[in-house]
């Protein structure tokens, strides 16, 4: 099976979880006998193209003429059976898809974001949750509050682009929802629900745990949709040391409330940002690890990092979070339900605070210091408890061995029709 694996990586300057999702499936995938042809662009290319490439920068979210150019050479010279696509711009575009299927090939869109509708992909703007451009054919909300990259000109660049490509996103073969959140989105887009699979993003495997270490870490990037400062809000309505070390990695605007949050307390300590070795040093020296997403996070990577070490996860109840700790099933076998297993980490039977939800491997609270703060020292007591289950998780949802075959398992269905709908 030969595969085409298209992808605009984000400047490097600024990590992007959905980087390190694509190079690792890349590489799941030729270790599984697959042939995979990349076709990736980076918007790190961007200052160093001649005066006549930037001149067409303009448009080449809505057509990207040397990329269409390209790609219809590599299809005619490789004949793959799937095109996979993951993040167009700005220098792949959407037409992409249009290229594709002139040459008969379909084509597979994995999405790890809301860009079909949100000019800036996670439905957040001024510190709140925003859906105001759902359900328009043109996104003037966009537009008016400078959503992409804060310019009122990429706004309507980037909200004329959506419009212009309604229907060549509807035109995709076969759509990766990488939660069940995410397959709604879809269908409300307009998807037939028989071209969505749900299907998550693993990463590698670190192998067996380590022990549990103490405290907590906090890794992403530090802006206001990820919630850093929901965080040390929290934290300072618990006496110094009480909690043992809150860890925090990463880079960002809000760098300095970091900063300064560490310069106040001894039990907060900034580890800026890591490369992989840190990054595994610092999840093996935690206890548990905290994502406090203010949006509808779609699927962090950091979570299943977290899994993949058997630490457990309190996150916000947004997105898709509570489908990672598994706390979004709707039923549960008896003994077994977030009541039961709240019991049991607690310990003596003690009740659950109130609006903390338990899963399978972490617990969700509702984005507020006030609930986050109460979660803390719930989750402390009750990593040793959830840590197997964390790591069981992981082996059974989101392992390398289990995704890629999925994955292989949608590109063979559709390279099995002979004729594309």
């Amino acid at each position: 099976m030969r595969i085409v694996v298209a992808h605009n990586r984000y400047r490097e300057a600024q990590p992007s979880g959905e980087n390190t999702i694509v190079d690792s499936e890349i590489a799941q995938l030729t270790a599984a006998g697959v042939e995979v042809l990349p076709f990736i662009r980076s918007s790190d290319e961007i200052p160093s193209m001649s005066k006549a490439a930037k001149a067409l920068l303009p448009i080449s979210p809505i057509w990207a003429p040397r990329a269409q150019h390209d790609l219809s050479r590599l299809l005619t010279e490789r004949r793959p059976d799937v095109l996979h696509l993951h993040n167009p711009y700005p220098l792949i575009s959407p037409w992409v898809v249009r290229t594709a299927h002139r040459h008969g090939v379909p084509v597979v869109q994995t999405v790890h974001n809301y860009r079909q509708v949100c000019s800036s992909g996670i439905y957040f703007r001024d510190g709140v949750i925003c859906q105001d451009c759902k359900g328009r054919v043109l996104g003037v909300p966009a537009i008016k509050h400078r959503c992409y990259r804060d310019s009122a000109a990429q706004s309507a660049l980037m909200a004329t682009t959506l419009a212009v490509h309604r229907g060549t996103w509807r035109s995709v073969d076969r759509y990766v929802a990488l939660t069940s959140a995410i397959a709604d989105h879809l269908r409300d887009y307009g998807i037939p629900d028989e071209r969505i699979v749900v299907k998550p993003n693993s990463v590698p495997d670190p192998g067996r745990p380590a022990p549990l270490g103490d405290g907590f870490l906090y890794m992403a990037r530090l802006s206001p949709e990820k919630g850093v400062d929901l965080l040390l809000d929290a934290w300072r309505r618990h006496p110094v040391g009480s909690l043992g070390t809150l860890r925090v990695a990463g880079d960002g605007e809000l760098r300095p409330l970091v900063e300064a949050a560490a310069a106040e307390r001894p039990d907060v300590v900034y580890l800026g940002q890591l490369d992989r070795a840190g990054v595994q040093a610092a999840v093996e020296a935690s206890a548990v690890v905290i994502a406090a997403a203010m949006w509808h996070d779609v699927l962090p990577t950091v979570i299943i990092e977290a899994l993949a070490n058997g630490r457990p996860v309190l996150g916000t109840a947004l997105g898709g979070i509570p489908y990672l700790v598994g706390a979004d099933a709707p039923h549960e076998p008896a003994g077994t339900g977030p009541a039961e297993v709240a019991s049991a980490v607690v310990g003596g039977g003690s009740p659950m605070p109130v609006g903390i939800e338990v899963g399978e491997a972490g617990w969700v609270v509702a984005p507020e210091p006030a609930a986050l703060a109460a979660a803390l020292p719930v989750a402390r007591a009750g990593a040793a408890g959830l840590a197997v289950a964390a790591r069981a998780r992981y082996e059974r949802i989101f392992h390398p061995d289990v995704v890629t075959k999925q994955l292989i398992d949608i590109y063979a269905g559709l390279a099995r029709t002979p004729n594309r709908v």
